[in-house]
């Protein structure tokens, strides 16, 4: 059976490792995730993202951040653009997750950024997910 959301699947197997409490995740690794994942990186929510060779399309490992507590800094995950709905935005309509708590992770003609960087950069696009 072919993977018709890729995106939603590397967004569930974050959420579903935050839960269990695992240290990392492994991922099918793609160009858009690797942009996205670098994004939720720079946010402070992933510890590292590292590609690792297998010969085929890769793997991308995600070291998982916890606080002091032990409690993942994940607390949310969610795909806003969907393969059967698509959401496009201009950029003063780029929404703010969690009133602006977490991040939305927009993908724009100048790369994919975060809703503060496409805010800056006066570009909007497909608003791809939102983290909190």
């Amino acid at each position: 059976m072919a993977l018709t959301d890729p995106i939603g699947d590397m967004l569930t197997r974050l959420r579903n490792a935050a839960q269990a409490r695992h240290a990392t995740v492994h991922i099918p690794a793609s160009g858009l995730k690797k942009a996205i994942l670098e994004q939720i990186r720079e946010a402070g929510f992933v510890e590292d993202v590292d590609f690792v060779e297998d010969g085929r399309q890769g793997m991308l490992t995600v070291r998982l951040k916890y606080d002091k507590q032990g409690e993942c800094v994940i607390d949310g995950l969610e795909r806003l653009s969907k393969p059967g709905r698509r959401l496009y935005t201009s950029v003063d309509d780029i929404p703010k997750a969690r009133s602006g708590y977490g991040t939305v992770i927009v993908s724009t003609s100048r790369g994919v950024l975060s809703d503060r960087k496409a805010r800056e950069l006066g570009v909007g696009g497909e608003v791809l997910c939102s983290i909190w």
